[in-house]
């Protein structure tokens, strides 16, 4: 597959039993910011802090929204049943060229436990490889929170590579490893 088989078809709504994955609007600021943005736990893997108020929440957003005229892969996840924000995923780097993409995602602690990373993971995954036709996605979480991970596996994704200390963990300053998993379109 080269880079002309690539779809560009970017942040569509997606579905799955539980969940919607759309774009995010600057609505969700409140609940972006209250749900995972101000939580430490899960911030404490992130390459960014947490947000210290709702306008720095909404400026994310506002860059977000304009991140989308460019083609962004960029979701907020919204639970179907109570329409409340609990998380998100996005494409964080595409390779056109080899028509590979990385994910990310981030979900407030209070909702870890409930597969809802996984489902999710697991739907971005369909898409960008059946409906956008990458060849392979990757992801990778640090060492410190082997959680992430598992989430990966379940999804359906297989280990490719430990990169030894190449993360670093701002909240307990340490180095961990980072550790990649992939999978492609015909191990869905």
């Amino acid at each position: 597959m080269n880079k002309e088989n690539v779809n560009e078809l970017n942040t569509k709504r997606l579905e799955t039993q539980r969940l919607i994955l759309r774009k995010f609007e600057l609505s969700d600021a409140d609940g972006m910011f209250n749900n995972w943005a101000t939580d430490e736990k899960s911030c404490r893997y992130l390459s960014w802090s947490v947000h210290k108020n709702v306008e720095e929440t909404k400026s994310v957003i506002k860059s977000w929204i304009e991140e989308y005229k460019n083609g962004s892969y960029n979701w907020i996840v919204e639970l179907k049943e109570t329409r409340e924000v609990i998380g998100s995923i996005c494409v964080i780097s595409i390779s056109k060229m080899n028509s590979t993409a990385e994910v990310a995602y981030s979900f407030g602690s209070k909702y870890w436990g409930c597969g809802y990373a996984t489902e999710t993971l697991r739907r971005v995954l369909e898409y960008l490889l059946n409906d956008c036709g990458f060849y392979l996605i990757e992801a990778d979480y640090i060492s410190g929170n082997p959680i992430s991970g598992r989430v990966m596996e379940k999804a359906g994704m297989h280990k490719d590579a430990i990169l030894r200390e190449r993360g670093y963990n701002k909240y307990t300053n340490e180095r961990n490893d980072t550790i990649v998993y992939s999978i492609k379109k015909d191990e869905l």
